[in-house]
């Protein structure tokens, strides 16, 4: 049986004493959400800046290859996870929070608010790299044109190939379900997980293959606000055509819209068609 090591009590407790340990929860947990939004936004900061820095140097500056790209953007994504997945869990996309809030119990309420930080660390990084490469951007594409806003923003057909807007959503829907669906089943411990905390190189090297199996439809976006930060950056910097693709219809909601749904397809998939047959998780028994 336990006992208390508290004091008696004296009787009914004296009104009017403040309680100072009640007083500092809401402190507590301002202090909490402060830090869950830092990660997320710093974690969607470095994975925006790897990505897009590579798409950089490639499509403006000539220097890699398609391979570079891929490789920059699933370092990125394990950069970020590395970053933000002990204080906030790491989701560094919308699309990623939204299925967490459907399918495993995240609180409904963070969920705007993770998407905001990490919109406005993907706008920042879109920002940072839009300034750092300013005088190559320049001289390849004086006229701020779509040649040159690929590279920050996602496009039908990579703005050249024969695909319509239906046929880009269409790939983000299956893109993003695939990024959740190895998400979940990376992450689950009941399921043969990475060891210790090698959960982020195994989700990064996911995206260095889909990015070289998927990108030829969409540009690999499968992150609203991977896409939608960097758009708004170069749209404030002289892109008036950043929210259009190349037949000048509005583009920007199909890297929303695709990866949400997306995200709960796969997140769905997982939960329905292999949590279910996986085994209890396994628990301490008392001595």
């Amino acid at each position: 049986m336990q006992t208390s090591t508290a004091a008696p009590s004296d009787g009914p407790p004296r009104t009017g004493q403040p309680d100072h340990a009640g007083s500092f929860l809401p402190v507590l947990g301002v202090r909490r959400m402060t830090g869950e939004l830092a990660a997320e936004f710093l974690g969607t900061f470095v994975m925006v800046l790897f990505g897009v820095g590579a798409d950089a140097q490639v499509l403006a500056g000539r220097l890699g290859s398609h391979d570079s790209i891929a490789w920059a953007w699933g370092l990125g994504v394990m950069a970020g996870l590395y970053i933000a997945l002990r204080i906030s869990g790491g989701h560094i996309n919308p699309a990623v929070t939204i299925a967490q809030a459907l399918f495993h119990g995240f609180p409904w309420r963070k969920v705007m608010p993770y998407s905001a930080a990490q919109l406005a660390g993907a706008f920042v990084a879109g920002l940072l790299v839009r300034w750092n490469y300013t005088e190559i951007i320049a001289k390849v594409d004086p006229g701020h044109t779509m040649k040159t806003g690929g590279i920050f923003a996602t496009l039908p057909g990579n703005g050249t190939a024969p695909v319509s807007d239906l046929g880009a959503l269409r790939d983000q829907i299956i893109a993003t379900a695939l990024l959740v669906f190895l998400i979940f089943a990376l992450t689950d411990t009941r399921n043969s997980a990475p060891l210790a905390n090698l959960a982020p190189v195994a989700v990064g090297l996911a995206v260095v293959g889909m990015v070289m199996a998927l990108g030829a439809d969409a540009g690999y976006a499968i992150n609203p606000a991977r896409d939608l930060g960097p758009r708004l950056a170069i749209f404030l910097t002289g892109y008036r055509g950043a929210f259009r693709d190349q037949y000048g219809y509005l583009y920007f909601w199909v890297p929303i819209a695709g990866p949400i749904l997306g995200g709960i397809v796969g997140a769905a998939l997982y939960k329905y068609g292999l949590q279910r047959y996986l085994p209890p998780a396994k628990t301490d028994l008392p001595p």
